[in-house]
């Protein structure tokens, strides 16, 4: 068994540890880098969240009810928070099909881990189509950025910021899990092993399943 060279302290034997192509930690670079990025994305969440709290906590001006602005008219009954119900469960459910693909792919299913998949991409783009439906509804009922005909000015600027970064990340988030199933049937992966890039983009959408659970606590239900 070969000794590992000791490097002098200082400025060179930094230089040199680092320059040494060596691994301290026994982790793909992708997930790493994707660790990463959901660590920046946290701070960016985490702000936009504790603004809200803090604008709320603060504000003098009536708060609007969230099980009024978010009802639903079915059969001539208001319906409180019925859409934001469903729209969590498929969330909720798209996180379950992810994990199931992944499973897939690390017993080498390649085919199952991209149907589920495509799948996981079917309900990401349902969410994004319901809140559309949202958002739209909200428009025609006098919501806007600036104002809102409920109470507070401020309510309209922060539910249109954060839940359409949220939104815009479900987007991308379809759209790289649609990508990926398509180069996972065409066997690009097999020489670097499916099984870390199907895992690493679960990483992404069970990251944006778990925002989605705060955003729902603070705007819905507080």
């Amino acid at each position: 068994m070969s000794a590992v060279p000791v490097t002098g302290g200082g400025a060179r034997g930094l230089v040199s540890d680092w320059s040494a192509d060596r691994q301290a930690f026994h982790v793909p670079w992708g997930k790493a880098m994707m660790w990463v990025f959901l660590l920046s994305d946290t701070f960016i969440f985490g702000s936009f969240l504790t603004g809200y709290m803090t604008v709320r906590a603060s504000i003098t001006a009536a708060w609007p009810n969230p099980s009024e602005v978010f009802a639903l008219h079915v059969g001539g009954v208001e319906v409180p928070l019925l859409l934001i119900a469903i729209m969590t469960f498929v969330l909720i459910t798209s996180s379950g099909t992810m994990a199931m693909a992944v499973n897939c792919a690390y017993r080498g299913d390649r085919a199952n881990a991209a149907t589920l998949m495509i799948v996981t991409a079917g309900f990401g783009e349902l969410f994004v189509a319901m809140q559309a439906f949202e958002w739209s509804k909200l428009i025609m009922e006098g919501m806007r950025p600036w104002e809102n005909p409920w109470g507070a000015a401020q309510f309209g600027s922060i539910f249109f910021m954060v839940t359409g970064f949220h939104g815009l990340h479900v987007t991308g988030g379809v759209i790289l899990l649609l990508i990926v199933a398509v180069k996972l049937l065409r066997g690009d992966y097999a020489a670097a092993g499916s099984e870390q890039i199907v895992e690493i983009v679960g990483l992404y959408w069970h990251f944006v399943d778990l925002v989605w659970v705060f955003i729902f606590a603070l705007f819905y239900l507080w």
